[in-house]
């Protein structure tokens, strides 16, 4: 009988999560971008993160999210017709406008995005998680990040 590590076994996730950036951001700024709308991501819902990590001294480090993360970039347009996907499937999504590089902190954040109409929005990163053909079909049009 031959025993099979479970760790060498491939894990098919049902859902998928994307990060979509535009595709004009300095680095620093899908830096910053990708880690508020993941955070978004990974708060959502319970059961998203994974056990603590150990290493071999048996110190404990944070969870991270159980499954990969794609990170993909698209125009201004692209961005605006997924989030309007994704509201229309009623499918959880975390936006992150230009507004939001000139904002210290999470309650100005909210204003800032609640000051600006739905049609105006100006999106540089959306961020979602749900079942693959859907966020596929959500995203469609975006490429993977390079």
């Amino acid at each position: 009988m031959t025993s099979v590590d479970s760790a060498s076994i491939p894990v098919r996730f049902d859902t998928k999560v994307v990060v979509v950036l535009r595709e004009d951001l300095l680095p620093w700024q899908e830096l910053n971008v990708t880690a508020f709308l993941m955070s978004g991501v990974a708060t959502n819902e319970p059961g998203l993160t994974g056990e603590p990590y150990r290493d071999g001294d048996g110190i404990t480090y944070l969870p991270m999210l159980r499954q990969p993360v794609v990170v993909m970039s698209a125009d201004a347009a692209m961005l605006a017709a997924a989030r309007e996907r994704a509201v229309r499937r009623e499918l959880p999504l975390a936006i992150y406008t230009a507004e939001l590089f000139a904002s210290g902190h999470d309650e100005a954040n909210r204003a800032a995005v609640a000051a600006v109409p739905t049609a105006q929005l100006d999106l540089v990163g959306v961020a979602l998680r749900g079942p693959k053909n859907v966020v596929d079909r959500i995203v469609k049009g975006a490429r993977m990040h390079a």
